[in-house]
């Protein structure tokens, strides 16, 4: 795709998801309505509840370079035989938009020609601008209809070669293939198997070569009005499908539509549940940690069946 033909595409977009002065400030999450929210409970069937994230990496890997780093700061190597009472205590640091670990994309992780969603210029970071759009928008979490499209069982393939890309076509075949449909107020999350490659045949460069979805089928989105897009990959196909744009997805979903996106997560666990329920759509409850003027977040969506 041509950048002139991309801009194009992202300036259609952006007409047709023009938010209003009330929803600027929630983007695509608009969608989901307290009685969608309400709906959702009905996708209960098991009583079943499965973790969409994949454990925190602490080791360095081709994908992973700057791991997360875990300490245990106590107790003191003093304390570990004295008698009493002691606590185990830890500190974390992790690289949020990192290639492994899963995260949630605030809207202001985005900058597209100096703009954020909405057209907030991207030096405001004040109440009322960039950081209205941080990941304490979504503080009390996201919670309704989860909808997964695993395109690997669709095309018969354990998972999708890096590069590959998804569309429109894969995405409403999977639809009928698998007896769902994505509706207004929708979590999509769209199966590529880059957990599944990485568990079977080692860590890879992912930030130069994996699947993802092809801009066009962010029309796809648009047009059944889903609130977040969720992949087991970075939801971009690399190498981009756009010359000189590297995420022409991310622009897309969070920029042109305001939809969050979650990056890297893992839906090995929850394929076979599915697939014995003979279901594709579940409750789904997504708690970022609450993070002020932050542009992402470790996120683990459970999807409840």
């Amino acid at each position: 795709m041509s950048a002139h033909d991309f801009r194009a595409l992202h300036e259609r977009l952006r007409r047709e998801a023009a938010p209003s002065t009330v929803d600027v400030r929630r983007g695509a999450l608009c969608h989901v309505t307290p009685e969608r929210v309400v709906a959702a409970v009905a996708e209960l069937r098991l009583g079943r509840t499965v973790s969409l994230a994949a454990p925190i990496e602490t080791v360095p890997a081709a994908d992973d370079p700057e791991p997360a780093v875990h300490r245990m700061t106590g107790p003191a190597p003093g304390d570990l035989c004295a008698d009493g009472l002691h606590f185990a205590t830890d500190r974390f640091a992790m690289n949020v938009h990192g290639d492994t670990n899963s995260h949630l994309d605030a809207l202001r992780h985005v900058v597209f020609d100096g703009e954020l969603y909405g057209g907030v210029p991207a030096g405001s970071d004040t109440a009322d601008g960039a950081r209205a759009l941080s990941v304490d928008l979504v503080k009390d979490g996201i919670v309704g209809r989860g909808v997964l499209l695993d395109i690997p069982r669709l095309r018969g393939v354990p998972w999708l070669r890096p590069g590959d890309h998804v569309t429109v076509e894969d995405l409403t075949a999977a639809e009928a293939a698998q007896g769902v449909r994505v509706g207004p107020g929708d979590m999509l999350f769209v199966r590529v198997g880059h957990r599944l490659r990485r568990t079977e045949l080692g860590p890879w460069n992912a930030a130069t070569h994996r699947a993802g979805l092809h801009p066009t089928a962010l029309g796809f989105l648009a047009e059944r009005k889903v609130a977040v897009l969720g992949g087991d990959g970075n939801n971009d196909t690399a190498p981009s499908a756009v010359e000189d744009i590297a995420f022409p997805v991310h622009v897309l979903a969070m920029h042109a539509l305001g939809i969050h996106l979650m990056d890297y997560l893992q839906f090995e666990d929850l394929v076979p549940v599915c697939a014995q329920a003979g279901r594709w759509s579940f409750l789904c409850v997504v708690a970022p940690l609450r993070l002020p003027g932050a542009t992402g977040s470790p996120v683990n969506p459970i999807a409840v069946l």
